[in-house]
């Protein structure tokens, strides 16, 4: 007789009906022992104010700018123009667009979940103004966070980098062409019937408040991956209500400290927002997009032990170590709690 299929123990692949690719799940290579790379332990203190920080204020930048207090800096990206392809295997285009860095505090020696619900709330207002900014020109303005030297961050100041450009960037246009499908299919947007789905199973939620779910996504890459949703039906960030971005800035320090704990650490990840589509198409239809962010943190292990996405992964297809499922209900050593519980 076949054995009976538990996904904790067996290889098996999932789909990700979000941006169209699938992962291989295989949770037995948890149990193996690990001699590979193990990272440095983190600086035990960074100071508050460093006048040599080109992100602190008051501090003067290598353009010979001094910086406002909480001020953004600005980095124009210069038009071009491209002449048509002479051969399809050799095509290029125009890039143009705008980055900012936007720092979230005047102290370096803050982090998001060390900042009280009111600066959230204060960052949050700043993300929805920029992208209504960009977004009057750029048809995307992707938000992200590289938190942690492991993500590549290379200054410690607390602070996102905001990216337009006149072009859909890859994964957008998988999201796009994904959510499109849906909603033409099903008669509504994928991420609202996903987040219902998950309040039902209660499998791999994280947090619920009033207006917002965090959860492991089913298909979810990174081994502690969270994607975060609206309740509401929202397709930007400057359509969020004052109540919903009150309730954001609570959850969002809730989920990262959760991150900080799992591994008694200041937990690295790269975070981002995907909204829908703005610059001059922006009064176009987008319903079937709803508003989300990821969060991809490379930890695996324990403070010192990452993932890393080589061979099979880089080669053939995303794979992880451990299920969505365990989670939420793995312990780490040394701690009696699990890894998302409340």
């Amino acid at each position: 007789a076949a054995a009976t299929f538990r996904a904790s123990e067996h290889q098996h692949i999932r789909y990700n009906p979000l941006q169209d690719e699938w992962v291989l799940v295989s949770a037995h290579r948890m149990k193996r022992p690990w001699q590979g790379q193990v990272e440095p332990q983190l600086l035990k203190t960074v100071p508050r104010h460093d006048p040599l920080n080109p992100l602190c204020p008051g501090a003067t930048r290598a353009n010979g700018e001094v910086n406002l207090p909480l001020g953004k800096l600005l980095l124009l990206r210069c038009p071009f123009i491209l002449g048509p392809s002479d051969h399809p295997l050799f095509q290029a285009g125009a890039a143009r667009g705008v980055c900012k860095v936007m720092c979230f505090h005047p102290w370096s020696d803050v982090t998001l979940p060390l900042m009280s619900v009111p600066e959230i709330r204060a960052v949050i207002d700043a993300w929805a103004s920029v992208t209504e900014e960009l977004g009057a020109q750029y048809p995307w303005v992707q938000i992200f966070e590289n938190k942690g030297a492991m993500m590549g961050c290379s200054n410690p100041h607390p602070h996102c980098q905001v990216w337009a450009s006149s072009f859909l960037p890859d994964i957008a246009q998988r999201e796009e062409r994904c959510q499109l499908a849906y909603q033409s299919q099903h008669g509504e947007p994928l991420l609202m019937e996903y987040g219902r789905q998950e309040l039902l199973r209660k499998e791999r939620l994280v947090l619920t408040s009033e207006h917002w779910l965090v959860l492991v996504p089913f298909w979810a890459v990174w081994p502690f991956q969270t994607l975060l949703l609206p309740r509401r039906h929202v397709r930007r960030l400057p359509e969020l209500t004052p109540t919903e971005r009150d309730d954001l800035a609570s959850i969002m320090k809730k989920l990262l400290t959760k991150y900080d704990n799992l591994f008694e650490t200041s937990f690295p990840y790269s975070m981002g927002w995907h909204g829908a589509p703005t610059g001059s198409e922006a009064g176009a239809d987008w319903d079937h997009w709803q508003l989300h962010a990821h969060y991809y943190p490379p930890l695996l292990r324990s403070a010192t032990v990452r993932k890393f996405m080589v061979g099979y992964e880089m080669l053939a297809q995303a794979q992880r170590d451990l299920t969505p499922e365990q989670v939420r209900t793995l312990g780490h050593p040394g701690s009696p709690d699990h890894i998302f519980s409340s």
